[in-house]
């Protein structure tokens, strides 16, 4: 838990959440701040498995999940190689794109590139969303309503790497489907006080409103579930992950990006779909990690 992300201080709650529940349950557990001594203190702790409870770059993107396969340690969660493209919305998007799931019009745009742009020469109206190429957590997101906006909108994405992903933005009911073990929990909506789901919306109590089941006709609701599911799989996640959408007026859902670590705190809405399916928060953590020992054949849980 922890990390070295922009998404560290929200890891360590999930993680300290995951910690206790493993305490709950009887496991020997060790909670480790991961910093760039990782592998040394994965070597000495000789842990059976890695419960994964980070969030962003280097714990969501593939890397950390590499660091254990090379030193044989089962971890939770999706592999190496799923975590990197679901990471990278401009990858996550072409898969989208080749295997026919909807999803908004979207453009990559690099740092040099945008000494050149102004909001008339993008190919869409305003307004439009601009955010990094590989963060989560909404971190580094804008909504450009103004072209006097654009500029101080990139500024803020090129923080976070030298790429910026464009896209035309939906007015619409902002839907999450929470998958476990491969298959739909349900679809939750989120109202955020704010223009959308951000930072502060996903981790502040009380700046977001839950409604579960998601208010969508019984065809939309179940295309939604449908649709989530072939996302899952499409980006070849293992075992959970959160898809969120933007549903339209017209009920037309599009895929904005897939989290393979969703968040695991007591605002996140993954524990919360779970929960309005009967499995608490001890049980979703045991079910997760139980995943990871048959993934990966012999292991021993004690």
């Amino acid at each position: 838990m922890g990390g070295l992300s922009s998404e560290r201080e929200i890891s360590r709650k999930s993680g300290t959440a995951v910690s206790a529940a493993l305490s709950r349950l009887g496991y020997q557990q060790v909670s480790i701040d991961v910093d760039r001594d990782i592998a040394l203190t994965l070597k000495k702790e000789r842990i059976d498995i890695a419960f994964i409870a980070l969030h962003g770059r280097y714990g969501e993107d593939g890397a950390i999940q590499g660091l254990l396969e090379i030193m044989q340690i089962p971890y939770t969660g999706s592999k190496m190689a799923a975590s990197a493209i679901a990471m990278d919305k401009m990858r996550s998007h072409d898969i989208f794109k080749a295997r026919d799931l909807p999803t908004p019009e979207t453009l990559i745009l690099t740092q040099e590139e945008a000494q050149n742009f102004s909001p008339q020469t993008l190919p869409m109206p305003l307004p439009f969303v601009v955010k990094p190429v590989s963060e989560g957590s909404s971190v580094g997101v804008s909504i450009v309503k103004n072209p006097e906006d654009f500029s101080e909108a990139l500024k803020s994405v090129f923080k976070y790497g030298t790429k910026a992903i464009i896209q035309r933005y939906i007015s619409g009911m902002e839907v999450h489907v929470g998958i476990l073990e491969d298959r739909a929990l349900g679809a939750i909506e989120v109202k955020p006080k704010g223009d959308f789901y951000d930072y502060t919306a996903k981790y502040v109590p009380g700046m977001s409103t839950h409604i579960y089941p998601a208010p969508l006709p019984p065809a939309t609701y179940q295309k939604v579930l449908q649709l989530a599911e072939k996302t899952h799989q499409a980006l070849g996640c293992n075992c959970y992950s959160r898809v969120d959408f933007l549903v339209d007026a017209g009920m037309n859902p599009s895929i904005l990006e897939v989290n393979t670590l969703p968040g695991m705190t007591e605002t996140s809405l993954m524990p919360e779909m779970a929960r309005e399916n009967g499995i608490d928060f001890d049980l979703l953590v045991e079910t997760i990690l139980k995943h990871a020992s048959t993934e990966y054949g012999n292991t021993h849980v004690r």
